[in-house]
């Protein structure tokens, strides 16, 4: 049995960035192999998938399911492929959210977004092959040493994240939200949907790329939840404090469009209020864990204290 952990409220630790470099280097790494390139016929479509997913992004998706395999003692072989699979399908929510028919942004990891630097058919096209790219890794992947019935829980979580129930729920109702003022619980369930389902999806890839017990699974999926709601918490709050070169993309967005935020209904302080309280219940959901699990503490202080 792993002793305790200690909660404590420290920051985020030092010892975070250099490890989430590492991830994030892999990540691009494994990306890479896995994209077609970008004089492959159909060029075009090729060089727009590439586009928009090599090259930027924090990777906090990959992040997640290499801390949470690391927690577990999983070799990292077999968590490159889920990584992967979560960062193409973040890339082709990107895609499609920011197209004139959605949010209509220009900007994205600090250049034009992908309908911008190529056009609308092909950034659809883009969006969906980088949809079906993701399911065929994990159906595919040499180095993910599991069993065919986790390989399809693994595309049944996906699946369910990004759908109706999940993602593109969520964005449904961020759609049919704008101009309107909705309630706390309103919000969150939005973003249970939109931001969270696929960072909740990427722990329990993570655990299911290797040995877990039940108890490990369930820890690890409410820590899921609050440090996803953490994340889109501090997105409210950066839309409103940062500036349009740090974030990468258009500041003030969200209140252009008169969107509900959580500092729009609860005020600036009582926000990063309930941000710090989402990264507290997140070190308890894990208290059992040793000390394996601290980068996802730290990583969980990060969420709450990132710039952009």
């Amino acid at each position: 049995m792993p002793a305790l952990k200690t909660l404590t409220q420290t920051t985020e630790n030092p010892a975070l960035q250099p490890l989430m470099q590492t991830y994030q280097a892999r990540t691009e790494t494994v990306l890479g192999h896995w994209l077609p390139t970008g004089n492959t016929h159909p060029a075009e479509l090729h060089a727009a998938m590439r586009y928009s997913v090599l090259g930027g992004g924090k990777r906090v998706r990959a992040v997640l399911v290499y801390l949470t395999g690391q927690a577990l003692g999983i070799p990292l072989e077999q968590l490159d492929g889920p990584a992967s699979t979560v960062e193409l399908i973040h890339a082709y929510s990107l895609i499609h959210d920011d197209l004139p028919a959605m949010d209509d942004d220009d900007l994205r990891r600090g250049k034009p977004t992908c309908h911008k630097a190529f056009n609308e058919a092909i950034a659809v096209l883009a969006g969906d092959a980088l949809h079906s790219l993701a399911f065929h890794i994990l159906a595919h992947d040499p180095a993910m040493q599991c069993a065919a019935a986790s390989r399809l829980m693994m595309v049944d979580v996906l699946a369910r994240a990004i759908g109706s129930r999940g993602m593109a729920g969520g964005q449904a109702i961020d759609l049919a939200s704008e101009g309107k003022t909705l309630s706390l619980p309103e919000l969150e369930n939005m973003h249970i949907h939109k931001t969270g389902a696929l960072i909740r999806a990427s722990v329990q890839l993570g655990c299911l790329s290797g040995e877990y017990s039940e108890a490990q699974y369930k820890a690890l999926d409410h820590y899921a939840e609050y440090i996803g709601l953490a994340f889109q918490i501090r997105d409210d709050i950066l839309d409103v404090e940062a500036d349009t070169a740090t974030l990468g993309k258009a500041q003030g967005a969200d209140i252009a469009r008169d969107k509900s935020t959580y500092p729009s209904l609860l005020g600036m302080a009582e926000a990063k209020k309930m941000a710090q309280q989402c990264h507290t219940d997140a070190l308890q959901a894990i208290a059992g864990f040793d000390e394996k699990a601290d980068p996802l503490r730290w990583l969980s202080a990060y969420i709450i204290e990132r710039g952009h």
